[in-house]
């Protein structure tokens, strides 16, 4: 009996605390210099030491990001305002001790960059990306969080959020995960929305534009989210019966887009009036889609999303590329953008793809490893990504396009298997593995099919058989032999020469001449460069592949001499077959019908 009422207590006691609330509470009052004062309230605090934690990471990040360097002021006090003993043993960690069971916090966050990963705070808004902006406390976790957004009236600011409405200016969470996964925009945007299914589509804009500026936009925007539950069938079930699009195009963001479970994050330069109607649409585009991959159809090795350290998925190609593939797809089959520029456009990512040199070194499910290296992460020593890294979201686009192509020689497409994977795997929130999506296109397509894929393209780094498969839907796949290639990104300097501004890359003519990084080429073939001309135009005019060229070059302010042999350029021309040759057979238009869904 003893047992029984001591196991009782323990379960009441557990009960008390998840039912228990954390409240924070954000002000702005020295948003000019980019400053906010927040301060939270933790009760029942069973352990003698809480330990109060900023985050290292954020979703839909990879890489570190040591958001608590901009915190300071830092103070802790009981229920009855004494103040409580605070260590430190690590820079992401406040240990508080001595409470009476209350701990109250404040401090004061420094924010002035508008992205998807952190915080801007001026008066223009508050940009708040959610683990750069709020301690937590990793012990209190399944909590419900409460925050009451204390706006600047006097900037008619209004609050944007995917968080649940409480009263007022008050939002809550159901549990850190939640509150962590909610930007919220506060400022002087304008509201658009839009229903679908009994689900409501949300557009807060935050720009100087128009309302009729703001109206074009939207139907853009309704034109995207249709044309992606076309992909899938349905929407995904949002949590609270809504989803949101918290766009900040402003002189002051930074370009980015972040994905989230009800709600994106969009951030750009562009304003709509200066170039963001047209350049802007990309981003809903790819974030949307990612409500359903990677918000739902969900990498295991994301599960669950790690606070503290970098978070590393091989899955990639598939979360990021393939939403990469559908990004411009959707504006082309939503009638945004033509069909010549959607096939035309697919030219840079391929060449960048195919012509890299770093396929020999990862393959897609390695170059996925490499997103705590390369996401937004920075480096002081010189790296040579050049040379070994290919974008997952890159990678995976073209891997994408050469899948959707073959199933559809198949009479088969990759919109049906994103549908079966979604069925498998997204509305069930079952998280899954590359073993998995091997065997959902064994099941889809076919075992000899979907191994082949697998085996020749994921686990290894081979390279389809695309103008094979470009030919089935009309489209043209060509390189020139008679344009001359250096290998090397040369800027001109004032003075007239050259300087080599990345590292070279392997096996091009610059490489296997020995030029590099910072080398400052100053004559070729003993001859100056002539002024008001670029580097690549003038080595394409003047020279043939095969030529070879005597390069005088500076290295460490030392002059030195090399060769150069040019070859053909390496870089692909995509193009619609009837740009250049004939008109397509019926046959062909049909089947480019059924890939792009246009007339």
């Amino acid at each position: 009996m003893r047992y029984l009422i001591i196991v009782l207590l323990f379960c009441f006691k557990s009960v008390q605390l998840v039912a228990q609330t954390n409240n924070y509470a954000i002000s702005f009052e020295n948003a000019v210099h980019h400053e906010a004062k927040i301060s939270a309230t933790f009760k029942q605090i069973a352990e003698d030491t809480l330990s109060l934690r900023m985050s290292r990471t954020s979703p839909g990040r990879y890489a570190l990001h040591e958001f608590a360097k901009n915190v300071y002021n830092f103070k802790a006090n009981d229920s009855k305002g004494n103040a409580l003993k605070i260590t430190r043993n690590n820079p992401y960690e406040w240990k508080v001790s001595g409470h009476d069971g209350t701990v109250i916090i404040s401090y004061t966050l420094f924010a002035n960059r508008g992205d998807g990963t952190y915080s801007q705070i001026d008066e223009s808004h508050a940009h708040l990306n959610i683990p750069a902006t709020f301690m937590y406390a990793p012990s209190l976790s399944e909590r419900k969080i409460e925050v009451d957004f204390k706006t600047r009236d006097d900037l008619n600011w209004k609050i944007a959020t995917q968080l649940p409405h409480v009263k007022k200016n008050t939002y809550s969470a159901p549990n850190l995960y939640y509150f962590m996964d909610s930007p919220t925009e506060l400022s002087n945007h304008m509201l658009r929305e839009f229903n679908v299914d009994g689900q409501t589509i949300k557009l807060a804009l935050h720009d100087p534009g128009t309302e009729e500026e703001a109206d074009a936009y939207f139907e853009k925007v309704k034109k995207v989210v249709l044309a992606e539950k076309e992909v899938f069938g349905e929407l995904p079930s949002f949590d609270y019966g809504s989803y949101t699009f918290l766009a900040c195009y402003i002189l002051n963001a930074s370009g980015d887009g972040m994905e989230h479970r009800n709600s994106t994050i969009l951030t750009s330069t562009r304003t709509l009036a200066n170039g963001g109607m047209e350049g802007n649409i990309g981003t809903v585009s790819h974030e949307f889609f990612h409500s359903w991959n990677v918000e739902r159809i969900r990498p295991k090795s994301l599960e669950p999303f790690n606070f503290k350290e970098a978070n590393m998925s091989g899955e990639l190609w598939f979360a990021e590329g393939f939403t990469s593939y559908y990004t411009n797809l959707i504006l082309c089959r939503a009638g945004l953008i033509t069909v010549e520029k959607y096939v035309e456009g697919l030219t840079g990512t391929f060449n960048y793809v195919w012509n890299s040199p770093a396929r020999q070194f990862f393959n897609p499910i390695e170059m996925s490893y490499q997103a705590p290296f390369v996401d937004a992460s920075t480096s002081v020593d010189p790296v040579n990504r050049e040379n070994t890294f290919i974008s997952y979201y890159s990678y995976g686009s073209v891997l994408g396009l050469a899948l959707d192509l073959s199933l559809r020689e198949k009479d088969l497409n990759l919109d049906d298997f994103m549908k079966q994977v979604w069925n498998t795997y997204g509305k069930s929130e079952n998280p899954y593995t590359i073993e998995n999506l091997n065997n959902s296109l064994n099941l889809y397509a076919g075992k000899e099919f979907g191994n082949n894929f697998f085996n020749s393209f994921i686990y290894k780094s081979e390279m389809p058989q695309y103008n094979e498969l470009f030919k089935t839907v009309g489209v043209s796949l060509s390189q020139n032999a008679e344009t001359t290639y250096f290998g090397a990104a040369v800027s001109i300097t004032d003075d007239l020469n050259g300087k080599i501004r990345s590292n070279t890359k392997i096996g091009s003519p610059a490489y296997l001449a020995g030029l590099d990084k910072d080398d400052i080429i100053t004559s070729i073939n003993g001859e100056s460069f002539p002024n008001g001309i670029q580097f690549n135009t003038f080595i394409e005019d003047e020279f043939k592949p095969e030529d070879t060229l005597s390069i005088t070059f500076l290295r460490d302010g030392l002059e030195r001499k090399t060769e150069v042999t040019l070859t053909s350029n390496p870089n692909y021309t995509i193009s619609l077959v009837e740009k250049n040759e004939k008109a397509p057979s019926k046959k062909i238009l049909k089947a480019r019908k059924a890939w792009l869904k246009v007339e």
